[in-house]
Protein backbone atom coordinates (compact mmCIF):
# COMPACT_ATOMS: atom_id res chain seq x y z
CA UNK A 1 0.00 0.00 0.00
CA UNK A 2 2.53 2.57 0.93
CA UNK A 3 6.10 1.79 -0.92
CA UNK A 4 7.96 5.08 0.87
CA UNK A 5 7.78 7.64 3.51
CA UNK A 6 9.43 11.35 3.70
CA UNK A 7 9.28 13.36 6.71
CA UNK A 8 10.44 16.90 6.03
CA UNK A 9 10.65 20.29 7.93
CA UNK A 10 10.02 24.17 6.90
CA UNK A 11 12.99 24.44 4.94
CA UNK A 12 12.93 21.72 2.87
CA UNK A 13 15.36 18.87 4.45
CA UNK A 14 14.58 15.21 4.62
CA UNK A 15 14.46 14.65 8.43
CA UNK A 16 13.50 10.46 8.34
CA UNK A 17 13.06 8.60 4.80
CA UNK A 18 11.85 4.60 5.06
CA UNK A 19 11.38 2.76 2.48
CA UNK A 20 9.27 -0.41 2.40
CA UNK A 21 9.51 -2.13 -1.07
CA UNK A 22 11.59 -0.20 -3.97
CA UNK A 23 13.71 2.62 -3.15
CA UNK A 24 12.41 5.88 -4.98
CA UNK A 25 14.57 8.48 -5.32
CA UNK A 26 14.73 11.50 -2.53
CA UNK A 27 14.41 13.82 -5.51
CA UNK A 28 10.86 13.29 -5.30
CA UNK A 29 10.66 16.06 -2.63
CA UNK A 30 12.26 18.17 -4.91
CA UNK A 31 9.37 17.42 -7.23
CA UNK A 32 6.72 17.84 -4.33
CA UNK A 33 8.37 21.39 -3.55
CA UNK A 34 7.84 22.14 -6.99
CA UNK A 35 4.72 21.30 -7.84
CA UNK A 36 3.34 22.61 -4.47
CA UNK A 37 4.64 26.37 -5.53
CA UNK A 38 3.40 25.79 -9.09
CA UNK A 39 0.23 25.86 -7.41
CA UNK A 40 0.54 28.36 -5.11
CA UNK A 41 1.53 30.17 -7.72
CA UNK A 42 -1.68 29.28 -10.17
CA UNK A 43 -4.15 30.18 -7.13
CA UNK A 44 -6.64 32.77 -6.76
CA UNK A 45 -4.66 36.49 -6.84
CA UNK A 46 -5.71 39.14 -4.25
CA UNK A 47 -4.88 42.29 -6.43
CA UNK A 48 -4.03 45.15 -3.60
CA UNK A 49 -3.99 49.22 -5.31
CA UNK A 50 -1.87 52.02 -3.92
CA UNK A 51 -1.10 55.75 -5.08
CA UNK A 52 2.28 54.58 -6.10
CA UNK A 53 1.41 51.01 -7.80
CA UNK A 54 -2.01 50.49 -8.61
CA UNK A 55 -1.35 47.17 -10.11
CA UNK A 56 0.42 45.42 -7.36
CA UNK A 57 -0.81 41.70 -5.93
CA UNK A 58 -0.46 39.40 -3.58
CA UNK A 59 -0.76 35.51 -3.56
CA UNK A 60 -2.92 34.71 -1.01
CA UNK A 61 -1.85 31.43 -0.48
CA UNK A 62 0.19 29.24 2.01
CA UNK A 63 1.13 25.76 2.69
CA UNK A 64 -1.90 24.64 4.05
CA UNK A 65 -3.87 25.27 1.04
CA UNK A 66 -1.66 22.65 -0.77
CA UNK A 67 -4.07 20.02 -1.98
CA UNK A 68 -3.20 16.68 -0.07
CA UNK A 69 -2.71 14.64 -3.38
CA UNK A 70 -0.55 16.25 -6.07
CA UNK A 71 -0.01 14.30 -9.57
CA UNK A 72 3.05 14.03 -11.46
CA UNK A 73 3.97 11.99 -14.30
CA UNK A 74 5.40 9.08 -12.18
CA UNK A 75 3.65 9.51 -8.72
CA UNK A 76 0.69 10.38 -6.55
CA UNK A 77 2.42 12.55 -4.33
CA UNK A 78 0.00 11.90 -0.87
CA UNK A 79 1.25 14.19 2.22
CA UNK A 80 -0.40 15.66 5.38
CA UNK A 81 0.77 18.67 6.96
CA UNK A 82 1.73 18.32 10.90
CA UNK A 83 3.27 20.97 13.35
CA UNK A 84 5.41 22.30 10.93
CA UNK A 85 6.23 18.91 8.72
CA UNK A 86 5.47 17.19 5.69
CA UNK A 87 4.51 13.77 5.43
CA UNK A 88 4.80 12.83 2.29
CA UNK A 89 3.89 9.41 1.18
CA UNK A 90 4.58 9.33 -3.17
CA UNK A 91 2.59 6.20 -4.67
CA UNK A 92 3.25 4.74 -8.01
CA UNK A 93 -0.03 2.39 -8.18
CA UNK A 94 -3.98 3.21 -7.57
CA UNK A 95 -4.48 3.41 -3.88
CA UNK A 96 -7.39 4.26 -1.72
CA UNK A 97 -6.15 7.78 -0.45
CA UNK A 98 -7.89 7.81 2.81
CA UNK A 99 -5.99 4.53 3.78
CA UNK A 100 -3.27 6.09 3.32
CA UNK A 101 -3.77 9.56 4.91
CA UNK A 102 -5.05 7.47 8.32
CA UNK A 103 -1.72 5.56 8.74
CA UNK A 104 -0.04 8.71 8.30
CA UNK A 105 -1.94 10.16 11.26
CA UNK A 106 -1.37 6.68 13.06
CA UNK A 107 2.33 6.52 12.19
CA UNK A 108 2.55 10.40 13.89
CA UNK A 109 -0.19 9.52 17.07
CA UNK A 110 2.10 6.80 18.01
CA UNK A 111 5.30 9.17 17.51
CA UNK A 112 2.86 11.52 19.86
CA UNK A 113 2.60 8.79 22.18
CA UNK A 114 5.95 7.84 22.45
CA UNK A 115 8.06 10.93 22.33
CA UNK A 116 5.50 13.49 24.00
CA UNK A 117 5.33 15.65 20.79
CA UNK A 118 6.31 15.13 16.88
CA UNK A 119 8.98 17.97 16.11
CA UNK A 120 12.19 17.87 14.40
CA UNK A 121 14.27 17.69 17.52
CA UNK A 122 12.44 15.29 19.49
CA UNK A 123 12.96 13.08 16.31
CA UNK A 124 16.38 13.67 16.04
CA UNK A 125 16.84 13.08 19.78
CA UNK A 126 15.15 9.24 19.22
CA UNK A 127 16.09 8.41 15.33
CA UNK A 128 16.57 4.33 16.61
CA UNK A 129 12.95 4.61 18.21
CA UNK A 130 11.09 6.23 15.46
CA UNK A 131 13.04 3.94 12.68
CA UNK A 132 11.99 0.89 15.06
CA UNK A 133 8.47 1.49 15.18
CA UNK A 134 8.30 2.19 11.78
CA UNK A 135 9.48 -0.85 11.09
CA UNK A 136 7.15 -2.83 13.43
CA UNK A 137 3.68 -0.88 12.32
CA UNK A 138 3.95 -1.74 8.47
CA UNK A 139 5.12 -4.77 6.58
CA UNK A 140 6.17 -4.21 3.08
CA UNK A 141 3.82 -1.78 2.53
CA UNK A 142 0.84 -2.84 4.53
CA UNK A 143 -0.12 -1.90 8.15
CA UNK A 144 1.37 -4.75 10.59
CA UNK A 145 1.10 -3.47 14.50
CA UNK A 146 -0.51 -0.30 14.99
CA UNK A 147 -1.85 -1.02 18.30
CA UNK A 148 0.14 1.64 21.49
CA UNK A 149 0.01 -1.15 23.72
CA UNK A 150 1.22 -3.94 21.52
CA UNK A 151 3.98 -1.76 19.97
CA UNK A 152 5.17 -0.86 23.48
CA UNK A 153 5.96 -4.52 24.71
CA UNK A 154 7.99 -4.57 21.18
CA UNK A 155 10.00 -1.24 21.30
CA UNK A 156 10.37 0.59 24.99
CA UNK A 157 9.40 3.69 25.14
CA UNK A 158 12.20 6.42 25.72
CA UNK A 159 12.22 7.05 29.55
CA UNK A 160 15.42 7.82 31.28
CA UNK A 161 15.31 4.45 33.02
CA UNK A 162 15.27 2.64 29.90
CA UNK A 163 17.59 4.95 27.88
CA UNK A 164 20.75 4.37 31.20
CA UNK A 165 19.77 0.32 30.69
CA UNK A 166 20.44 0.85 26.65
CA UNK A 167 23.65 2.60 27.96
CA UNK A 168 24.93 0.38 30.46
CA UNK A 169 24.19 -3.05 28.63
CA UNK A 170 24.29 -1.81 24.75
CA UNK A 171 20.54 -2.93 24.52
CA UNK A 172 18.61 -1.50 21.53
CA UNK A 173 15.43 -0.71 23.47
CA UNK A 174 13.65 -3.62 22.16
CA UNK A 175 11.66 -5.57 24.12
CA UNK A 176 12.91 -9.30 25.08
CA UNK A 177 9.56 -11.05 24.41
CA UNK A 178 7.40 -10.42 22.26
CA UNK A 179 3.55 -9.68 23.05
CA UNK A 180 1.51 -12.16 24.11
CA UNK A 181 -0.94 -10.57 21.59
CA UNK A 182 0.80 -11.14 18.50
CA UNK A 183 -0.77 -14.50 17.68
CA UNK A 184 -4.09 -13.61 19.20
CA UNK A 185 -7.25 -13.26 17.53
CA UNK A 186 -7.13 -9.72 19.80
CA UNK A 187 -4.03 -8.30 19.25
CA UNK A 188 -4.60 -4.88 20.52
CA UNK A 189 -5.31 -6.39 24.51
CA UNK A 190 -2.48 -8.84 25.88
CA UNK A 191 -3.61 -11.47 28.43
CA UNK A 192 -2.94 -11.72 31.65
CA UNK A 193 -3.33 -8.58 32.72
CA UNK A 194 -4.20 -7.88 36.72
CA UNK A 195 -5.45 -4.68 38.74
CA UNK A 196 -5.89 -4.38 42.30
CA UNK A 197 -9.17 -2.00 41.55
CA UNK A 198 -11.11 -2.51 38.40
CA UNK A 199 -11.56 0.46 36.97
CA UNK A 200 -12.57 1.86 33.42
CA UNK A 201 -13.06 5.67 32.40
CA UNK A 202 -14.95 7.37 29.45
CA UNK A 203 -14.16 11.27 28.47
CA UNK A 204 -16.85 12.28 25.38
CA UNK A 205 -15.00 15.35 23.95
CA UNK A 206 -17.15 17.12 21.87
CA UNK A 207 -15.77 20.05 19.34
CA UNK A 208 -18.13 22.97 17.89
CA UNK A 209 -17.38 24.00 14.39
CA UNK A 210 -19.27 26.99 13.74
CA UNK A 211 -19.69 30.00 11.24
CA UNK A 212 -22.32 33.07 12.56
CA UNK A 213 -23.25 36.11 10.94
CA UNK A 214 -22.76 39.39 13.13
CA UNK A 215 -26.45 39.33 13.61
CA UNK A 216 -26.72 35.90 15.26
CA UNK A 217 -27.11 33.72 12.45
CA UNK A 218 -25.93 30.44 11.78
CA UNK A 219 -24.79 29.41 8.65
CA UNK A 220 -23.41 26.29 9.59
CA UNK A 221 -22.35 24.38 13.02
CA UNK A 222 -21.55 20.75 13.32
CA UNK A 223 -19.94 19.06 16.63
CA UNK A 224 -17.32 16.24 16.11
CA UNK A 225 -16.61 14.27 19.14
CA UNK A 226 -14.33 11.48 20.17
CA UNK A 227 -14.83 9.21 22.90
CA UNK A 228 -11.92 8.37 24.76
CA UNK A 229 -11.39 5.38 27.55
CA UNK A 230 -8.79 4.68 30.06
CA UNK A 231 -8.74 0.98 30.60
CA UNK A 232 -8.02 -0.65 33.76
CA UNK A 233 -9.82 -4.14 33.89
CA UNK A 234 -8.52 -7.35 34.54
CA UNK A 235 -8.56 -10.43 32.74
CA UNK A 236 -10.47 -10.38 29.32
CA UNK A 237 -13.47 -8.17 29.47
CA UNK A 238 -16.22 -8.32 27.04
CA UNK A 239 -18.28 -4.87 27.53
CA UNK A 240 -21.58 -3.48 26.12
CA UNK A 241 -21.91 0.09 25.95
CA UNK A 242 -25.44 1.87 25.57
CA UNK A 243 -26.31 5.55 24.66
CA UNK A 244 -29.23 6.94 25.68
CA UNK A 245 -29.67 8.93 22.15
CA UNK A 246 -27.43 6.92 19.69
CA UNK A 247 -29.87 8.71 17.11
CA UNK A 248 -27.68 11.46 16.90
CA UNK A 249 -24.63 10.77 15.86
CA UNK A 250 -23.41 10.51 12.20
CA UNK A 251 -19.82 9.35 10.33
CA UNK A 252 -19.25 7.39 12.84
CA UNK A 253 -16.04 5.12 12.85
CA UNK A 254 -14.80 3.11 15.42
CA UNK A 255 -11.40 1.41 17.12
CA UNK A 256 -10.50 -2.26 15.67
CA UNK A 257 -12.06 -3.56 18.81
CA UNK A 258 -15.73 -2.81 18.31
CA UNK A 259 -18.08 -5.27 16.62
CA UNK A 260 -19.63 -3.26 13.82
CA UNK A 261 -22.57 -5.87 12.99
CA UNK A 262 -23.54 -5.27 16.67
CA UNK A 263 -23.63 -1.15 16.10
CA UNK A 264 -25.57 -2.01 13.08
CA UNK A 265 -27.79 -4.28 14.35
CA UNK A 266 -28.48 -3.01 17.99
CA UNK A 267 -26.76 -0.07 18.45
CA UNK A 268 -24.48 -1.20 20.80
CA UNK A 269 -20.97 -0.70 21.66
CA UNK A 270 -19.95 -4.39 21.89
CA UNK A 271 -15.81 -4.73 22.41
CA UNK A 272 -13.45 -6.34 23.83
CA UNK A 273 -11.04 -3.33 25.24
CA UNK A 274 -7.38 -2.91 25.08
CA UNK A 275 -5.63 -2.36 28.14
CA UNK A 276 -4.65 1.50 29.01
CA UNK A 277 -5.57 4.24 27.00
CA UNK A 278 -7.22 4.48 23.30
CA UNK A 279 -9.74 6.14 21.06
CA UNK A 280 -13.31 4.21 20.86
CA UNK A 281 -14.84 5.94 18.70
CA UNK A 282 -14.94 9.43 17.14
CA UNK A 283 -18.05 11.03 15.58
CA UNK A 284 -20.03 14.22 13.84
CA UNK A 285 -23.44 15.52 15.08
CA UNK A 286 -25.51 18.14 12.67
CA UNK A 287 -26.40 20.45 15.62
CA UNK A 288 -29.72 22.12 14.45
CA UNK A 289 -30.36 25.86 13.39
CA UNK A 290 -31.89 26.59 16.71
CA UNK A 291 -29.97 25.18 18.84
CA UNK A 292 -28.90 27.44 21.31
CA UNK A 293 -24.70 27.76 21.43
CA UNK A 294 -23.13 28.27 24.66
CA UNK A 295 -21.84 31.56 23.83
CA UNK A 296 -23.21 34.53 21.63
CA UNK A 297 -20.70 37.24 20.41
CA UNK A 298 -22.19 40.66 19.44
CA UNK A 299 -19.29 42.76 17.45
CA UNK A 300 -19.85 46.18 16.01
CA UNK A 301 -17.69 47.88 14.21
CA UNK A 302 -18.05 51.85 13.33
CA UNK A 303 -15.25 52.68 10.59
CA UNK A 304 -14.05 57.23 10.19
CA UNK A 305 -11.65 58.98 8.05
CA UNK A 306 -8.86 58.26 10.54
CA UNK A 307 -10.25 54.95 12.42
CA UNK A 308 -12.94 53.96 13.49
CA UNK A 309 -14.39 52.35 17.19
CA UNK A 310 -15.88 48.96 17.96
CA UNK A 311 -17.89 47.32 21.25
CA UNK A 312 -18.04 43.65 21.44
CA UNK A 313 -20.16 41.73 23.90
CA UNK A 314 -20.58 38.06 24.96
CA UNK A 315 -23.86 36.53 25.80
CA UNK A 316 -23.79 33.09 28.07
CA UNK A 317 -26.24 30.36 27.25
CA UNK A 318 -27.94 28.04 29.13
CA UNK A 319 -25.24 25.05 29.51
CA UNK A 320 -26.72 23.37 32.57
CA UNK A 321 -25.42 25.39 35.15
CA UNK A 322 -22.02 24.68 34.02
CA UNK A 323 -19.46 27.55 34.10
CA UNK A 324 -17.66 27.95 30.34
CA UNK A 325 -13.99 28.62 30.93
CA UNK A 326 -10.66 29.32 28.69
CA UNK A 327 -12.83 31.94 26.66
CA UNK A 328 -10.85 33.53 24.45
CA UNK A 329 -11.92 36.30 21.52
CA UNK A 330 -9.82 36.95 18.95
CA UNK A 331 -9.99 40.20 16.80
CA UNK A 332 -8.27 40.78 13.71
CA UNK A 333 -7.41 44.24 12.72
CA UNK A 334 -7.01 46.14 9.68
CA UNK A 335 -3.25 45.64 8.05
CA UNK A 336 -3.42 49.41 8.39
CA UNK A 337 -4.32 49.43 12.05
CA UNK A 338 -1.19 51.65 13.88
CA UNK A 339 -2.81 51.85 17.95
CA UNK A 340 -5.78 50.62 19.70
CA UNK A 341 -7.08 51.60 22.66
CA UNK A 342 -10.19 49.31 24.49
CA UNK A 343 -11.50 48.69 27.83
CA UNK A 344 -12.75 45.64 28.89
CA UNK A 345 -15.00 44.99 32.19
CA UNK A 346 -14.29 41.54 32.35
CA UNK A 347 -10.80 39.82 31.48
CA UNK A 348 -7.94 41.20 30.00
CA UNK A 349 -7.15 41.83 26.26
CA UNK A 350 -3.94 42.44 24.46
CA UNK A 351 -2.99 44.05 21.41
CA UNK A 352 -0.15 42.66 19.08
CA UNK A 353 1.09 45.07 16.82
CA UNK A 354 2.92 42.70 14.94
CA UNK A 355 -0.18 40.34 13.82
CA UNK A 356 -2.30 43.38 13.82
CA UNK A 357 -5.09 41.46 15.93
CA UNK A 358 -6.16 41.51 19.91
CA UNK A 359 -7.09 39.06 22.22
CA UNK A 360 -9.00 39.02 25.11
CA UNK A 361 -9.07 36.08 27.43
CA UNK A 362 -11.77 35.58 30.42
CA UNK A 363 -10.82 32.62 32.31
CA UNK A 364 -14.82 32.12 33.02
CA UNK A 365 -18.46 33.11 32.36
CA UNK A 366 -21.43 32.05 33.85
CA UNK A 367 -25.18 33.59 32.84
CA UNK A 368 -25.93 35.00 35.98
CA UNK A 369 -22.44 36.68 36.04
CA UNK A 370 -22.52 40.49 34.20
CA UNK A 371 -22.48 40.65 30.39
CA UNK A 372 -18.46 40.68 29.37
CA UNK A 373 -18.12 43.93 26.80
CA UNK A 374 -15.00 45.29 24.97
CA UNK A 375 -14.92 48.88 23.90
CA UNK A 376 -12.28 50.74 22.25
CA UNK A 377 -11.02 52.84 19.06
CA UNK A 378 -8.52 52.35 16.49
CA UNK A 379 -6.11 54.74 14.14
CA UNK A 380 -5.19 53.37 10.96
CA UNK A 381 -2.55 54.92 8.70
CA UNK A 382 -4.33 55.82 5.56
CA UNK A 383 -7.75 55.93 4.68
CA UNK A 384 -8.52 52.71 2.97
CA UNK A 385 -10.39 50.52 5.24
CA UNK A 386 -11.16 46.33 4.57
CA UNK A 387 -14.27 44.45 5.47
CA UNK A 388 -15.34 41.25 6.20
CA UNK A 389 -13.98 40.72 9.60
CA UNK A 390 -13.88 37.22 11.14
CA UNK A 391 -13.68 36.85 14.59
CA UNK A 392 -12.36 33.74 16.16
CA UNK A 393 -14.16 32.14 19.46
CA UNK A 394 -12.28 29.62 21.97
CA UNK A 395 -14.03 28.14 24.84
CA UNK A 396 -14.17 24.96 26.66
CA UNK A 397 -17.27 23.72 28.97
CA UNK A 398 -16.39 20.94 31.55
CA UNK A 399 -19.32 18.05 32.79
CA UNK A 400 -21.14 19.38 29.73
CA UNK A 401 -21.84 17.86 26.00
CA UNK A 402 -23.34 20.08 23.51
CA UNK A 403 -24.98 16.99 21.64
CA UNK A 404 -26.65 16.01 24.33
CA UNK A 405 -24.95 12.45 23.72
CA UNK A 406 -24.81 10.64 27.78
CA UNK A 407 -23.55 6.87 28.33
CA UNK A 408 -26.75 4.98 29.73
CA UNK A 409 -25.55 1.31 30.55
CA UNK A 410 -22.14 -1.03 30.51
CA UNK A 411 -22.22 -4.43 30.99
CA UNK A 412 -19.48 -7.03 31.77
CA UNK A 413 -19.14 -10.22 30.57
CA UNK A 414 -16.83 -13.26 31.03
CA UNK A 415 -15.35 -11.61 34.08
CA UNK A 416 -16.47 -11.91 38.02
CA UNK A 417 -16.30 -8.26 38.97
CA UNK A 418 -17.89 -5.41 39.18
CA UNK A 419 -16.20 -2.44 37.48
CA UNK A 420 -15.98 1.33 38.38
CA UNK A 421 -17.54 3.18 36.13
CA UNK A 422 -16.61 7.31 35.41
CA UNK A 423 -17.66 9.37 32.62
CA UNK A 424 -16.79 13.25 31.78
CA UNK A 425 -17.73 15.59 28.86
CA UNK A 426 -16.29 18.38 27.65
CA UNK A 427 -17.56 20.43 24.95
CA UNK A 428 -14.99 22.97 23.32
CA UNK A 429 -14.98 25.48 19.64
CA UNK A 430 -12.97 23.98 17.19
CA UNK A 431 -13.32 26.36 14.24
CA UNK A 432 -16.17 28.81 15.90
CA UNK A 433 -15.89 31.86 14.16
CA UNK A 434 -18.16 35.06 14.04
CA UNK A 435 -18.57 37.31 10.89
CA UNK A 436 -18.32 40.90 11.88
Amino acid sequence: MINSLFVVNGQGKIIIEKHWRSIISRQIVDVFSDESAKFLASGPINHTASNSDKNAKEVSFTKEDVPPILETSKYLLLHVLRDGLVWLCPVDKEVDPLLVFEMIHRIIDILVDYLGDVSEVSIRDNFVIVYQLLEEMMDYGYPLTTEPNALKQIILPPTIMNKVMNTVVAASGVGQKLPQSTMSSIPWRKAGVKYAQNEIYFDIIEEIDATIEANGAIVSCEAHGTVNVNCRLSGMPDLALNFINHRILDDVSFHPCVRYQKWESDKVLSFVPPDGHFSLMSYRVNLPPQQLLPLHVKPQFYNTATGGKFDISINPRSTDGKPIEKVVVTIPMSKNTTTVNATCNVGQYMYDPVTKSIKWEISKIQVRDRTPMLSGTYSNGSATHETGTTIMLQFQISMYAVSGLKVDTLRLFREGYKPYKGVRSVTKAGKFQIRA
